[in-house]
C-alpha cells in the first residue's frame, strides 16, 4: 500500500512531468511525486501544464512542466483562506481580506493590477486596489478571464473579461481592468475554471442569479441569450444551494441535501439532452453528493459514501463503454470511477477525499488537515447540549461556555454586560458573525468583529492571532474549566450486578471539557443522549477495557491532533489499544489518527 501522503492525478499525458511513474501515459489515476502532502489544504489548476498547490498555513507551491517546481511563502502575518484559478491566472485570498495574485504578464487582463502587464510566474504580487479602496474582502471566485469578490461582508465586486456580459454590470464591454462595484446583499459567489459566466447567492431576497455566457444554454435561465445582467435562476432558494460550478459549456449545481442538477450541453450535461434550466440528473438521483469539481468540459461528483462519479472525460475513467458518446471519447452519463487502491484503506467519512480540476488534469488527495474546526462547526449548527446562552432577552443564542471562555479570556457574564449591557447592544447578526470566530475561526464580516472585540476590549487580530488550534491546545492544560470526567476501569459484568459500582470508588477518573466529546466523537454524543434521558450528569462511564494511560492519551489528542508519549508510557500498548478507537469512538478525522500511530510504530520500530 501507498504511504498515507499521496496525491493521484489524470488527464492529458502532458502531465506525467509531475508523476512517479515517468512514462505513465495516463489517463489512469498515477501517484504524483507531490511531497509533504498532508499539509495540503487545497489544489486548484489553470491551463493544461500548471497547477497551485496550498499548503497550510502561508505556503504555497507552483507546479509548471518543464520548469523547477517553485515555492513561495506569504508574509508571516498572512494567514491563507482560499485559492482560485483562472486559465494562467492564481488569485490568493488572505484572513486580513487581502487579495495576491500570481499571474503571466499575457493574461494581465484578468489582473486588477494597474501594472499587470509586469506579471509573471516569479512572484506572487500584492493586490492594492482592496485596501487603497478600503474593501475587506471575504471570498472570491475565478472563471475564464474574470474576477468575483465580495467585500465588506456582503458587496459584490468584479473584474476581467466581459466580452458576454460575465462581470454583471450591464454593459458587454471587452473588459473593466479594476474591480467593478455589482450590488450588496450577496452571501456566495461561484464560476469555474473556463466558465465565461458566474452565479452568485444574495441573502435579501434568498435567490441564485446568473450572468454572462448561455449559448449552450448553460446558465440554466430558459433561454440561449448572453446576459448582461444578472437574472434569477428559478426553481432554487439561495439557502438551499451547496454549490455551483460552471465548464465551457455546461454548469452542475448540487443542493445541500445532497441532489445534483445541470443544465446546458447535451454532450457534457449528464443527460445526454439539451437542457435550458436546471434538471435533476437521473443516475445521481439517488447518490448525495458532497463535492464537485469541473474541468473543461466534464465533471467528478464526490458522494457522502466516498464514491466517485464522472463524466465528459477525454480519458479513460469509466469502467465500460457503455456510458461512451457516439465519439467514443466522453462519457455521455455519471459513471462510477475506481479509486486508486491507497483510497479504499482510508475511507470513512465525507472529509476524507478531495477532488479537483483544471482545464484537462483532475486530482485525487486526502485531507489530512485538523477537522476539529469542521466538528465544532457542526456542534454549533446543531446548538445541542449548550449549557449557556449569550444575547438579548428574545433572541439569546445558546453556546458552550468552555469554548467561548476559552477563545476570549473572559467570562460568559463579563461578555454578557458588556456586549449586551444597558449602555450598548450587538444586534443578532453580529452575535452570529462573533460566534463564528468563537466556535471555526470564520471571519464573515471583518468590521463587524472588529467593532465587537473594541467593545469587549479584546487587543489581539481576529486574522492573525489566537487560532482555533493553538487555543483549543492551550485549553487542555486548564483542568479547572473541565466541566465533565469518564469513568474507567468498570466492566459489565460488575456493572449488571451493582448499576451503583461507580460510588464505591472502583474506577479511575478522565477529566475533560463536554463540548470536545461532543465535538468529535459519535459514541460520546450518544451517550450523552442516554444520560441526559435520565437526568443531567457530569460522568459518563467507558466500557473498552482501555488503559487510563491510553483513553488519557486519545483525549489528549481531542484538543492537539498529535500523540506524544512521555517516557513512562508503554508505546506498543498504546498503538494497540488505540487501533480500533477510530471505529469505536466514531471519529471523523480517521486519517490523522491512523498516521500518528503509524508515527509512534515507526519511532518504536513496533512490529
Amino acid at each position: 500500500m501507498s504511504k498515507p501522503s499521496s496525491v493521484y492525478l489524470t488527464g492529458l499525458k502532458s502531465y506525467n512531468f509531475i508523476t512517479k511513474e515517468k512514462n505513465n501515459n495516463l489517463p489512469k489515476w498515477s501517484e504524483s511525486s507531490i511531497k509533504n502532502t498532508h499539509t495540503i489544504k487545497k489544489i486548484v489548476s489553470g491551463e493544461d501544464h500548471n497547477f497551485l498547490v496550498w499548503k497550510k498555513p502561508n505556503k504555497l507551491e507552483f507546479y509548471e512542466i518543464e520548469e523547477d517546481k517553485r515555492k513561495y511563502k506569504l508574509p508571516k502575518n498572512e494567514r491563507i483562506k482560499d485559492i482560485a484559478s483562472s486559465y494562467q491566472t492564481y488569485q490568493i485570498l488572505t484572513e486580513s481580506g487581502k487579495v495576491w495574485s500570481l499571474a503571466n504578464s499575457y493574461n494581465y487582463n484578468e489582473v486588477p493590477l494597474l501594472d499587470a502587464d509586469q506579471s509573471t510566474f516569479e512572484e506572487i504580487r500584492p493586490v492594492k486596489f482592496f485596501e487603497e479602496k478600503k474593501l475587506f474582502v471575504n471570498s472570491l471566485a475565478m472563471g475564464f478571464g474574470s474576477s468575483y469578490y465580495i467585500c465588506n461582508g456582503d458587496q459584490l465586486y468584479a473584474s476581467g473579461l466581459n466580452s458576454y456580459g460575465e462581470l454583471g454590470i450591464g454593459k458587454d464591454s471587452y473588459s473593466e481592468a479594476m474591480p467593478v462595484y455589482i450590488q450588496d446583499k450577496v452571501s456566495k459567489i461561484f464560476s469555474g475554471v473556463f466558465a465565461m459566466n458566474f452565479f452568485f447567492i444574495t441573502s435579501q431576497p434568498d435567490l441564485l442569479y446568473a450572468c454572462g455566457r448561455n449559448d449552450f444554454e448553460q446558465l440554466g435561465i430558459g433561454h440561449a441569450d448572453s446576459q448582461i445582467s444578472p437574472a434569477v435562476v428559478k426553481n432554487f432558494k439561495g439557502s438551499e444551494i451547496l454549490t455551483v460550478r460552471s465548464a465551457v459549456d455546461h454548469t452542475i449545481l448540487i443542493t445541500k441535501k445532497g441532489q445534483t442538477f445541470s443544465c446546458g450541453n447535451k454532450v457534457s450535461n449528464g443527460h445526454d439532452s439539451k437542457k435550458s434550466i436546471f434538471t435533476l440528473i437521473p443516475q445521481l438521483k439517488e447518490k448525495k453528493a458532497v463535492q464537485l469539481a469541473t474541468g473543461f468540459n466534464r465533471t467528478l461528483v464526490l458522494t457522502a459514501e466516498n464514491e466517485l462519479y464522472g463524466w465528459g472525460f477525454d480519458c479513460d475513467l469509466c469502467p465500460t463503454d457503455e456510458y461512451k458518446n457516439e465519439n467514443n471519447n466522453k462519457k455521455k452519463y455519471p459513471a462510477k470511477i475506481n479509486l486508486p487502491v491507497f483510497f479504499t484503506n482510508y475511507l470513512g467519512t465525507k472529509y476524507m477525499i478531495r477532488i479537483a480540476s483544471g482545464t484537462n488534469v483532475s486530482f485525487l488527495y486526502l485531507d489530512f488537515n485538523n477537522s476539529l474546526s469542521q466538528e465544532l462547526r457542526l456542534l454549533f449548527e446543531s446548538k445541542k447540549f449548550c449549557d449557556c446562552e449569550i444575547g438579548t432577552l428574545g433572541s439569546k443564542i445558546p453556546v458552550h461556555k468552555a469554548l467561548v471562555e476559552c477563545r476570549t479570556k473572559l467570562t460568559i457574564d463579563q461578555i454578557q454586560n458588556k456586549l449586551f449591557g444597558e449602555e450598548k447592544s450587538i444586534n443578532k447578526e453580529q452575535t452570529l458573525s462573533f460566534l463564528k470566530w468563537i466556535y471555526y475561526d470564520e471571519i464573515s464580516d471583518m468590521e463587524k468583529l472588529e467593532q465587537t472585540f473594541n467593545l469587549l476590549k479584546l487587543t489581539f487580530r481576529p486574522s492573525v492571532d489566537n487560532t482555533l488550534e493553538k487555543d483549543i491546545a492551550q485549553l487542555y492544560k486548564d483542568n479547572d474549566s473541565k466541566d465533565f470526567k469518564i469513568l474507567v476501569g468498570i466492566d459489565d459484568d460488575d456493572l449488571e450486578e451493582n448499576e451503583d459500582m461507580d460510588k464505591e470508588g472502583n474506577y479511575e477518573e478522565v477529566p475533560v471539557h463536554k463540548f470536545i466529546l461532543l465535538a468529535r466523537s459519535g459514541l460520546f454524543r450518544t451517550m450523552f443522549r442516554n444520560v441526559n434521558e435520565k437526568g443531567n450528569t457530569n460522568k459518563v462511564r467507558d466500557y473498552t477495557h482501555k488503559s487510563i494511560e491510553s483513553l488519557e492519551i486519545l483525549i489528549k489528542y481531542f484538543y492537539t491532533n498529535s500523540i506524544e508519549l512521555t517516557a513512562d508510557e508503554d508505546p506498543e500498548l498504546i498503538v494497540d489499544e488505540l487501533s480500533d478507537a477510530v471505529e469505536y469512538y466514531q471519529l471523523n478525522d480517521q486519517c490523522n489518527l491512523v498516521n500518528e500511530l503509524k508515527k509512534i510504530k515507526m519511532q518504536f520500530d513496533l512490529n
